[in-house]
């Protein structure tokens, strides 16, 4: 039987949880766009979150909340359409399921059903735990996010680390806890200390993907622009960057701006052509 003809197996929920009981690593990372799809899916990720975060590095908000339900829609859509393999999760955007549950149930919904996501996240702890409960009872799958939360960080004091005091310390637990009681799937643990993430990890059935929160959780994520080098705007600690896409790709155009210029591009290599005797009767026509 030839690669090609070969099934893909879609990574499921039972996956994921069979991955953290055989203590076997998670692979997570973000993509926005239908190559962006088809790259981290050939590459064998296991998850994809089609996130918020495309509001800064793909539409260029100075954060995550102006982010829209019809802008994570279209992104999720065009995901979904490339992969094959990797679990697809959509984010909710902020305000598309913190004024009600109907609200949020209506919106997941929507990114489930019209987005063809595998799965939705949502952002917070207890408070969220009514929320989540609905939407999975609704029969759509949850990956709750907590530690750091991007959508409401002016509340935390800013884009800082977490669950450092103990006070704050059995919050972020009991926020895990509460997650998975409501039927939460997954956690994202986020900028919170490494040895909570473990302690979590530890404690909690369901797996945990970490950003930030040390080599103890049952997978990691990062934004693919951050792993890149995509995105120059900053870079936070907890990324490591693999390459330099953004200089590359500056490079690139520098060089097709030069070749223009110099009339070294397109070469016939690039160029199509008439037959000469046609090209004489075309100047003969044009003359007349």
């Amino acid at each position: 039987m030839s690669d090609a003809s070969k099934e893909i197996k879609k990574v499921m929920i039972s996956d994921l949880w069979s991955m953290k009981e055989k203590r076997q690593k998670i692979s997570m990372i973000t993509a926005y766009s239908y190559p962006q799809g088809l790259i981290v899916d050939e590459a064998g990720i296991d998850v994809i979150l089609v996130g918020d975060s495309l509001g800064m590095v793909e539409l260029g908000y100075r954060d995550t909340v102006p982010v829209t339900m019809e802008e994570m829609l279209a992104h999720t859509q065009a995901v979904t359409r490339a992969v094959k393999r990797a679990h697809v999760v959509s984010d909710m955007p902020f305000m598309s399921y913190n004024i009600s549950v109907q609200q949020a149930v209506t919106n997941a919904g929507i990114l489930y059903k019209d987005g063809l996501a595998d799965s939705i996240k949502l952002e917070g702890g207890q408070g969220m735990a009514e929320t989540v409960a609905a939407i999975h009872r609704a029969g759509i799958p949850v990956f709750g996010h907590i530690g750091l939360t991007p959508q409401t960080a002016a509340l935390l004091g800013g884009f800082k680390v977490q669950g450092k005091s103990i006070d704050q310390a059995k919050k972020v637990f009991e926020d895990a806890v509460a997650l998975e009681e409501a039927g939460a799937f997954a956690l994202i643990l986020e900028a919170i200390p490494k040895e909570l993430a473990a302690l979590i990890t530890e404690k909690v059935r369901i797996p945990t993907v970490g950003i930030g929160a040390g080599v103890g959780c049952d997978g990691q994520v990062l934004v693919l622009h951050d792993m890149v080098g995509l995105f120059k705007r900053f870079t936070p600690k907890f990324v490591k960057v693999y390459a330099d896409v953004y200089t590359t790709q500056v490079e690139a155009v520098s060089e097709f701006i030069n070749d223009v210029r110099s009339a070294d591009f397109p070469g016939e290599e690039h160029s199509f052509g008439m037959a000469a005797e046609t090209v004489e009767q075309l100047r003969k026509q044009l003359k007349k």
